[in-house]
């Protein structure tokens, strides 16, 4: 057995990494020289009534026995599993981190305007001809976005004839559920090891959580 599942890596479901696991197994069996079925016999024969050959397969795995063996690979497996926890985790942080970075539907968004050097066709910086400085030219960088209503104006329907009788004032769905999702994902945030955050942190530019 092998540590096979590191830190970063995309998580695997506990049939990916189970199949990963005894695919190592059978692998590092294999290039110890047991063949189809060894495993089995390794697993139910003491070791002192093993035959040569399977004692020989034993000593290539590099352990004095196969139930050494079998804890060695258990505890590898260990190791696996808490990485691949590790992982699961690293994913969801990353996600709701994403989520919580786009703005709130209620609030809106504000208009930003940013400033550029003009380039000619070619790349070039064009320049005054008057005082031969760069031209600049201001550009929005993010357009805005009006913040959504907390609440709207709904027909309301009577049941048996199905025409409108009159209105009524419900809180917005999309604001609901915006604001739904935001608080679910700032529990994952909150709910996040610190080696996780850590890990992310230092995953991201200049040190910075995304």
């Amino acid at each position: 057995m092998a540590v096979f599942i590191e830190k970063g890596e995309a998580p695997l479901s506990i049939r990916q990494a189970t199949k990963r696991g005894m695919a190592h197994v059978a692998a590092e069996l294999s290039r110890a020289g047991a063949r189809k079925g060894d495993e089995e016999l390794l697993r139910v024969i003491p070791h002192a009534e093993l035959p040569a050959r399977l004692v020989e397969v034993i000593k290539a795995l590099g352990h004095v026995s196969y139930a050494a063996y079998a804890m060695a690979w258990e505890a590898d497996n260990l190791t696996n599993g808490a990485h691949n926890l590790f992982n699961h985790q690293l994913v969801a942080f990353r996600r709701a981190q994403a989520r919580l970075a786009s703005y709130r539907l209620a609030d809106g968004r504000p208009k930003i305007m940013a400033d550029r050097q003009v380039v000619d066709d070619l790349g070039n910086p064009v320049l005054d001809t008057v005082t031969g400085a760069p031209v600049v030219e201001t550009y929005t960088l993010q357009p805005a976005i009006a913040p959504l209503s907390a609440e709207i104006d709904i027909a309301v329907i009577d049941e048996a004839t199905g025409e409108p009788t009159g209105m009524q004032t419900v809180p917005n769905p999309q604001v609901t559920r915006d604001d739904a999702e935001r608080a679910a994902a700032a529990a994952v945030i909150a709910a996040t090891p610190p080696e996780v955050v850590s890990f992310a942190s230092a995953q991201s530019p200049a040190g910075q959580l995304d």
